[in-house]
């Protein structure tokens, strides 16, 4: 595999308005660019991830397969890749008036694609949770660019259910003892503590947890699950960083930017991209009638649910090979009709 590479631009302007000196997007690329750069599929990073947490999904046959398709993931704005606090490129949070909106990130995304490799058009803009967010982006913010969208398990504009969940998740790391109301002056340990069980309370169904599912991939216990498969994958990241993401979450609205002006529905449905809308029949997160809502706004929609217990987590399925073959099918049926 390559290295990732780094992509950065000077005197960016973000959308919350501080123009940063510098910021960079970290990426990965897999494949070959065809000589016409018709085969590119963008595959932007979800909560948390990075670009080497979401790519078991590339290869051969797989759902994105780079025999076929030049894919390139860039690293989300604050994920620690990317610009972000804990390298210095934030210099703050919200409580400062800094934050990170899909505007910064799909606009940052546009100029790495033209710079680096000459891209204007993209075949496909694949995304899960706030991947998926990033995908309605650029299909409303550049219309005549995107030929295809697969919004897995995420919707256009954060739904205020899902907003108190976020929330939840940053008063738990804020009311930590080592929270001063702008930083973090130590590892917030209790506040990651509690970060997350709320997040694992989320992410998968009542129906999981009921056939304690988690036992199957190698967990003794409840609380095996929740401190291996959970709290010890986030303590990996900056708090900051967390925070960052949160905050990018909860703005997320297709339509609060200068080109709409706060009109979802026109966003919607200026977005001409053939687009497969996939949610999870049990996502806690963005619920089937959420995304059915959606579908329903966009011109050329397909709308096809993954029917699983797994919630939220069924898509990103790495530990589910159902999941993942439904995934696969159902995305390279629709690329081939």
């Amino acid at each position: 595999m390559r290295q990732a590479s780094c992509w950065q631009a000077e005197n960016f302007v973000l959308q919350c308005g501080v123009t940063l000196p510098q910021i960079r997007v970290v990426y990965q690329t897999y494949g070959e660019l065809s000589r016409d750069r018709d085969n590119v599929i963008l595959y932007p990073t979800s909560y948390g991830a990075q670009h080497s947490d979401i790519d078991w999904l590339i290869q051969p046959e797989g759902i994105l397969d780079p025999t076929r398709w030049f894919i390139v993931i860039p690293n989300m704005l604050g994920n620690g890749l990317s610009s972000s606090p804990s390298n210095g490129d934030l210099p703050g949070l919200a409580e400062q008036g800094l934050y990170f909106t899909h505007l910064d990130n799909v606009t940052v995304q546009q100029r790495l694609l033209q710079a680096v490799f000459g891209v204007e058009q993209l075949a496909l803009v694949y995304g899960w949770s706030m991947g998926a967010q990033q995908a309605y982006h650029w299909g409303a913010l550049y219309p005549e660019r995107v030929q295809r969208i697969v919004a897995i398990c995420g919707t256009a504009r954060t739904t205020e259910h899902n907003q108190i969940f976020l929330e939840s998740l940053r008063s738990a790391l804020t009311a930590d003892p080592t929270w001063n109301g702008k930083t973090f002056t130590g590892i917030p340990e209790r506040g990651f503590r509690t970060f997350a069980r709320i997040y694992a309370s989320w992410a998968a169904s009542q129906a999981y947890y009921r056939e304690r599912v988690y036992t199957q991939l190698g967990y003794d216990t409840l609380a095996d699950y929740l401190w291996r498969g959970w709290e010890v994958n986030y303590r990996k990241r900056d708090p900051r960083n967390l925070i960052a993401m949160l905050d990018t979450w909860w703005r997320c609205d297709i339509s609060q930017n200068p080109t709409y002006q706060g009109d979802y529905r026109q966003a919607m449905a200026a977005i001409q991209a053939k687009t497969l809308v996939m949610p999870a029949t049990t996502d806690l997160y963005f619920t089937p009638e959420d995304c059915a809502a959606e579908a329903a706004l966009i011109p050329q929609a397909e709308y096809c649910p993954i029917p699983s217990i797994w919630g939220h987590r069924a898509g990103n399925p790495y530990q589910n090979p159902e999941d993942a073959a439904f995934i696969r099918q159902s995305v390279q049926d629709w690329l081939r009709s």
